[in-house]
Formats: C-alpha cells, sequence, structure tokens
C-alpha cells in the first residue's frame, strides 16, 4: 500500500441539469486547471447534512497541474462562480461544489484550506468514488487505505452508480 500520489477532486451537484454541470466542471478545470488523468463513475447519492433537498451527483477526478494547492484552489473557486454556485448555506443544495480532496500526500492547514480534506473519512459520497480509483492508496494522516476508510465511515447514507440505476431525473428525490 502507498501513500496517495495525485491530485483528487470531489465534483457534486444537485440542482438543474446535474450531468451537465459536471461535464462544465470537467472542461473548465481542463482549460484553467490542467489535464483530467483519471474520472470515476458519476454516484448518486442523497443529500450529506440536510436530507430535504434533491440528490447529487458526484464524481472525483484526479487531475494534473502544475499550479499549486493555493492557486488550484482559487482556480476551483472561479470554476465554481461561473458555473453559477451560490452559498445558500453549508451542506445546502447547488449547482456545483468543487472539493480538493488531496494534493498528493500533502498535509495542509490555512484558514483557506486543509488537505486531505477534513471530512473524507466520514463521507460515503466522496469514499465511494475514491474508492473506484484509488482503492488501495493510504490517506496521508489516518494512515488507512481509501477501501478501509469507506469499510469503516459512520456514513450510512446511499451512494449508488447512477448508469446502474438509470437516471432518475433532473434533481428529484427518487422513491427507492
Amino acid at each position: 500500500m502507498k501513500v496517495i500520489e495525485g491530485i483528487y477532486l470531489l465534483l457534486g451537484s444537485n440542482l438543474g441539469n446535474r450531468a451537465e454541470n459536471l461535464q462544465n466542471a470537467q472542461k473548465y478545470l481542463g482549460e484553467q486547471a490542467g489535464s483530467i488523468v483519471a474520472a470515476s463513475s458519476i454516484y448518486e447519492t442523497e443529500a450529506w447534512g440536510f436530507s430535504d433537498q434533491p440528490l447529487f451527483y458526484n464524481q472525483v477526478l484526479q487531475i494534473d497541474t502544475q499550479l499549486g494547492h493555493e492557486a488550484l484552489l482559487k482556480v476551483l473557486l472561479a470554476i465554481e462562480k461561473k458555473i453559477g454556485k451560490v452559498k445558500v448555506g453549508k451542506w445546502r443544495e447547488r449547482l456545483i461544489d468543487i472539493d480538493l480532496l488531496y494534493y498528493d500526500n500533502r498535509l495542509v492547514r490555512t484558514p483557506q484550506l486543509t488537505l486531505p480534506h477534513p471530512e473524507i473519512q466520514n463521507r460515503r459520497f466522496t469514499l465511494a468514488p475514491l474508492v473506484e480509483l484509488i482503492p488501495d492508496e493510504m490517506h496521508p494522516m489516518l494512515l488507512r487505505t481509501q477501501r478501509q476508510l469507506l469499510e469503516s465511515t459512520p456514513d450510512q447514507l446511499e451512494v449508488w452508480k447512477a448508469e446502474e440505476q438509470g437516471v432518475r431525473g433532473e434533481g428529484l428525490r427518487a422513491e427507492r
């Protein structure tokens, strides 16, 4: 097992055309941040934090960039704004959210950024796509693989591959 190598982002959307929002984020990332090396499947997930909102589409990307972590964060925030993200509250619905999960095995603690993302181990919607891409790479602080983190996460919200379940409608809570 090896410690994380690579830069990983989590995309999330639960308003409007969720798939298009993720595609737009990928397009802008390719234009402004660097190249996309790998992409997980798109996962449809229950909302974390507040259940009274539409289902999310989530996807993890691995990117290659020449930008440092602070410059990359600024680009991510600008892309969110360009797509139309409006902050309506923590863990609330949004057109797009782009989280920087890992920047290689760097440990960063600033007012603007914490790396690795401090909630990875607590979010099934983040871990499921990470396990698809890098199941055996270890979190640099917790020293557990992504698979081990998923197996032990306290988060019990449902997460499923969107293409396996079919499209459930653009952002409508589905009956399961």
